[in-house]
């Protein structure tokens, strides 16, 4: 059992627990993600590890209500407990495999959208840590919904926040925000991008047309997060991948997000679900429980 020992609510449905889960505070990286159950019978849900704290053992973590697992776990309070809290999963982030003095020379550019900003800030808390300064850009679709924007500013070498509606920030997407730093004479050597799919697709469009070599944190649907069932298949450079163990970073200029977009939707039903079985073949592994 492992207990939540903070619960903050960030913005509407958005909420910030902190978690006693000792092993996983002791290993984990950033990049890296944790799936969660609040009970033997529960749901399954992946969450990136937004922070962690070797010495209390406790790890972080930031969800939206989406859906009627989230909205369960909404309803937990400090004191309560997860049945399940496994991690770290996947592979941490390419920039923790690096000296600080190679990342010192390089100019890093991450743009976080929404709830993407929660996986951002480890990895640019880790670079502040080693004394690396790196631009940060937050978008939000309003004022209302912004979150870490403290958080981030402590840590980020230049933080820019911007809202969809103008209410708060500079206005207009975070691909404006990109286009107008480059066009300022900003360079930069790369990009990690995290923030939902359609967001992250047209960032990597961008920075394929300025040659910004990216980086992006895909979060699928996810089931037992090991690689058995199949369900967060996503084609890479035209080769399946495995968001849970291949990643969750790919080099964004090689995903085929209108696949993944697309896939994502199909298997939320049962025919959909039926009929990706079909299309995929051999490489629908069929693990999930949900394909029969």
């Amino acid at each position: 059992m492992y207990k939540i020992v903070k619960k903050t609510e960030l913005a509407t449905n958005i909420y910030l627990m902190d978690v006693e889960a000792k092993r996983v505070a002791k290993s984990c990286q950033p990049g890296q993600f944790v799936i969660v159950r609040m009970d033997a019978e529960g749901e399954r849900i992946p969450l990136t590890i937004c922070d962690y704290d070797r010495e209390c053992g406790t790890v972080t973590i930031v969800f939206q209500c989406v859906g009627a697992g989230t909205s369960m776990m909404a309803q937990l309070k400090e004191g309560d407990f997860f049945h399940d809290f496994v991690g770290p999963l996947g592979c941490p982030s390419d920039l923790v495999k690096e000296s600080p003095e190679v990342l010192g020379k390089k100019k890093i550019l991450f743009v976080a959208g929404g709830v993407g900003t929660a996986p951002v800030y480890p990895q640019v808390k880790w670079l502040h840590e080693h004394g690396v300064k790196a631009d940060v850009i937050v978008g939000s679709k309003t004022k209302d919904l912004l979150i870490l924007e403290k958080e981030m500013e402590a840590v980020a070498g230049n933080l820019y926040v911007t809202t969809d509606d103008g209410s708060y920030g500079r206005s207009g997407m975070v691909t404006q925000t990109i286009k107008d730093l480059v066009a300022e004479g900003k360079q930069y050597d790369v990009c990690i991008a995290i923030g939902p799919m359609i967001m992250m697709k047209f960032v990597c469009l961008l920075t394929k047309e300025l040659g910004i070599p990216t980086v992006v944190s895909l979060n699928p649907i996810m089931v037992d997060g090991t690689g058995m069932c199949g369900a967060c298949r996503v084609t890479v450079d035209g080769k399946v991948k495995f968001a849970c163990v291949d990643g969750p970073e790919f080099d964004g200029h090689l995903v085929n997000f209108d696949e993944a977009m697309r896939r994502q939707t199909l298997y939320k039903t049962e025919e959909g679900r039926a009929m990706l079985k079909e299309q995929e073949g051999d490489t629908h592994h069929g693990g999930c429980g949900n394909c029969g």
